[in-house]
């Protein structure tokens, strides 16, 4: 079995100057062609599903089908509850299986997100599962100039030399540009506030947002300190775009259909997979641990 803690892979990400991708699905299509690409790519990757997922009648089934492709996987795969709304969430997200667990407090005040992702990281490393929490706030593409495109929200680094020194946290989803979703305009990364944060911060930085930069902007984050990028928006856009080619041909199956899901994710999970240094990264050890090529 290849379901493993995100953390060592980071560590190892961070230390080899590349990303390791994490992919949103929200169908098994989706997550089909997320393994898909990874075991194209020989690439170490985190399947991520929205915390909205917990509160969904089907939610459980839905996580033990893509905790089973993980466990298939021939190459290190992470299962990851992204953007987790609550304490509540986040251990039913471990209790379900999750090999680590976002909590996302970006909204509280910092002293408020501090004290519920303490009790997050003590409820995950008890049963040895990773925790990454965000500092600043990654608002929509859609409010991007009023927002991001101004600076606001962006982490503050001295608050997050404390964040991460009282909470315990493994990983850091910062804001230094980046937006959910499709731009408005064009996104422009603060990469001296990224560095100043890499300075302070000893943990790997996580980049959300990360559909629509230019590849040059992805080495740049690395270069910076980011060890793991998400990825959702290109994929979808991909898969919605061969699902209305598809749907115009007079052949068009409902096979043909979801399977245009599965190749518009792999399409752009493998070319995310390339731009982020992580392919050929990744090996499975004979007991099921992972390990990275040289």
């Amino acid at each position: 079995m290849s379901l493993v803690s995100m953390i060592r892979e980071l560590e190892k990400a961070r230390a080899g100057g590349y990303a390791v991708p994490c992919f949103d699905t929200f169908d098994m299509m989706g997550a089909a062609g997320i393994i898909s690409a990874l075991e194209a790519r020989r690439a170490p990757g985190i399947i991520g599903l929205y915390t909205r997922w917990m509160e969904q009648t089907e939610g459980r089934a839905f996580v033990q089908l893509v905790r089973a492709m993980a466990e298939d996987a021939t190459v290190p795969v992470s299962l990851v509850l992204d953007h987790g709304a609550s304490f509540e969430h986040c251990v039913k997200a471990l209790a379900l299986g999750f090999s680590d667990v976002m909590y996302d407090g970006s909204k509280l005040p910092l002293d408020e997100n501090i004290a519920q992702t303490k009790l997050i990281v003590r409820a995950a490393h008890a049963v040895g599962a990773g925790v990454e929490a965000e500092l600043g706030h990654v608002g929509s593409g859609h409010d991007y100039q009023s927002f991001g495109a101004l600076g606001k929200g962006f982490t503050d680094p001295a608050a997050a030399e404390r964040f991460v020194a009282e909470t315990g946290v493994d990983a850091l989803a910062v804001a230094i540009g980046t937006a959910h979703g499709q731009y408005q305009g064009e996104p422009r990364l603060a990469l001296d506030l990224l560095a100043e944060i890499r300075a302070r911060v000893a943990i790997p930085l996580v980049l959300h947002g990360g559909s629509g930069l230019a590849a040059t902007q992805f080495r740049n984050a690395i270069e910076g300190g980011v060890a793991k990028i998400n990825i959702f928006t290109e994929l979808a856009i991909e898969a919605r775009d061969r699902l209305l080619a598809e749907a115009g041909r007079g052949e068009a199956t409902l096979l043909s259909l979801l399977a245009q899901v599965r190749e518009g994710f792999q399409h752009q999970c493998e070319r995310h997979i390339d731009m982020f240094g992580a392919a050929g990264k990744a090996t499975l050890d004979h007991d099921g641990q992972s390990g990275a090529e040289g």
